[in-house]
């Protein structure tokens, strides 16, 4: 029989082996005027000696393409692959289509909508018993972008940005657009040719349900789950853990896509919460197939980047 200890190094060892190949598509790593645990370097460091195959930077204020190519350049002993993407906040012009244009051309794979600048992050900052951790209230206060117009129907200058995302590949990201705006526009892209979506942590801000998750991934979308809102001890968490299963069953296995979300100070570092999570998911039954498919795989063929999987995967 074997004894604690052993089977202590055994989970361990197993989730070593699960996170090599591993992806993590939403690390808020810095330099940021938010409050960051690590820069975008010590970031590739760390996932590198853990053998992830590639991790994915967001801002709420800046595109981290340009950051990424300097790593890739600069840092080639690095193995981890930084990519980055564009947050259609206020410091870039909310729905930009040359900012979108330019991240594209750089190499960019997400395009997140509004974040801090969306109608429903305003809302639910008002009733938050929390502040988020990159506060709207900055150097000038952000102020909301619509995605919708007074009937309901994307406005123009969203279905532009749409476009670009349909001709590039891009992944068209939810961010903190309300559940119910989230359909009418992943409908709208779906409609226009958008092949990559995703749903940004429906546990939180946008309140998404079990429901609304069957439905979009039903869709085609990726639902992204913010590890850091399930795991006990993290500042983040207000879901228990055993209902990251519940989501995990109503989008299906290959439509869930594992994010860190970390990189601020006071919480699990990103690599310390992508471990627990695999940890997590072991204590709910899932298998190592299903776990390397929400860690690694899935999050390869949302982003377009099956290429940057070790061969074993």
């Amino acid at each position: 029989m074997a004894t604690s200890s052993t089977s202590d190094s055994d989970i361990e060892k197993r989730v070593d082996d699960l996170l090599v190949g591993a992806i993590d598509p939403h690390v808020h790593s810095g330099p940021s005027i938010a409050k960051r645990a690590l820069d975008h370097v010590e970031l590739a460091r760390q996932y590198s000696k853990a053998g992830f195959a590639a991790v994915v930077t967001k801002d709420h204020d800046y595109s981290g393409v340009m950051t990424a190519k300097l790593i890739a350049d600069n840092f080639p002993e690095l193995t981890t692959k930084v990519y980055s993407g564009i947050a259609l906040n206020n410091v870039i012009g909310g729905f930009n289509p040359y900012a979108v244009e330019h991240t594209a051309a750089a190499g960019g794979k997400v395009v997140w909508f509004p974040t801090l600048a969306a109608e429903q992050h305003f809302r639910w900052q008002a009733q938050a018993k929390s502040t988020h951790p990159a506060s709207t209230d900055k150097i000038r206060p952000a102020v909301a972008i619509p995605v919708l117009d007074a009937n309901k129907q994307v406005r123009d200058e969203v279905k532009e940005v749409i476009d670009i995302l349909a001709k590039t590949g891009m992944v068209l990201a939810s961010g903190h657009m309300h559940i119910s705006e989230t359909w009418i526009v992943l409908e709208e892209a779906k409609k226009r040719g958008v092949k990559r979506m995703c749903v940004t942590h429906p546990e939180e801000i946008v309140d998404g349900s079990l429901n609304d998750v069957k439905g979009l991934a039903a869709m085609g979308a990726f639902i992204e789950h913010s590890v850091c809102m399930f795991l006990d001890g993290s500042k983040f968490q207000h879901r228990r853990e055993e209902e990251l299963g519940q989501f995990i069953e109503a989008a299906g296995v290959d439509q869930t896509v594992m994010g860190s979300d970390l990189g601020q100070p006071g919480t699990f570092l990103p690599l310390d919460g992508m471990r627990r999570a695999v940890k997590l998911c072991i204590r709910l039954g899932y298998s190592d197939e299903d776990i390397r498919k929400m860690f690694s795989l899935n999050t390869a063929r949302m982003l377009g980047i099956e290429a940057d999987l070790p061969a074993k995967n």
